[in-house]
């Protein structure tokens, strides 16, 4: 589930150094990079303040207020990319597409994005820009973005687990087809060879299987027509 863009104020060394991250579960420090300023939403930017990239998430951290602080998994981030046309953004930045909680997010509205705003809703926020003060960092920092979501795949939802994942191979549809209309299918669960591949559509599996035997009975059917047509030949000749 998208936890979507959240407050994070837990530094090390009583609030001033680096922050703390969740090491006991493997979260790495990928990347330091200082002096960005981050836009929430259609808000002005912030003042600069220092970027972390970890293994798990990105986090913003103002150099000027110890008690602001903005962090994103990379689970919800959708997308990340490198915008340097000003007609899109005024200053060059990394620009991201967070997902949220809420299946429907309604826009946001004037005073959630005016700077004399008291409460941010950050469960509304789908976008935000990471503006560098040297833009010659852009690149270093999609790439190590890209890295480090590559460490973070989608997880499998529950239900496609416990689906039905129909794998059969062409020898199965053979041997099967052939033994009647009456026939009990079972599936191989070797992904080798295989002509169908179906999660959790039963349909498509059962399309593929009633085209097979259809397909066998046309074979029987042609052979019956070509049989009975050589029967009444020989019998005119006789």
């Amino acid at each position: 589930m998208a936890v979507g863009l959240r407050h994070f104020t837990a530094r090390a060394g009583n609030g001033s150094g680096e922050p703390i991250l969740d090491t006991d579960n493997g979260e790495e420090l990928v990347h330091v990079q200082p002096s960005v300023s981050v836009a929430v939403g259609n808000r002005a930017p912030e003042s600069p303040g220092t970027l972390y990239i970890t293994t798990r998430q990105v986090i913003w951290l103002s150099e000027l207020d110890r008690e602001k602080g903005y962090a994103v998994d990379f689970l919800s981030l959708s997308l990340h990319a490198v915008s340097r046309d000003p007609e899109a953004y005024p200053s060059p930045c990394i620009y991201t597409q967070i997902e949220t909680e809420a299946d429907e997010v309604e826009d946001e509205s004037e005073d959630s994005d005016s700077e004399c705003s008291e409460v941010l809703d950050l469960s509304k926020i789908r976008e935000m820009r990471f503006i560098p003060s040297d833009a010659n960092q852009l690149d270093t920092l999609f790439q190590v973005f890209c890295e480090c979501a590559e460490l973070n795949p989608e997880p499998i939802e529950e239900g496609e687990e416990e689906g039905h994942n129909w794998i059969f191979s062409a020898d199965q549809l053979e041997d099967e087809a052939g033994a009647g209309d009456d026939v009990e299918w079972h599936f191989s669960q070797n992904p080798t060879n295989t002509i169908g591949h179906s999660n959790g559509h039963h349909d498509l599996a059962s399309s593929v299987l009633e085209l097979q035997i259809n397909d066998q009975r046309f074979e029987d059917a042609e052979e019956m027509e070509h049989d009975s047509d050589t029967g009444h030949h020989h019998q005119s000749q006789q």
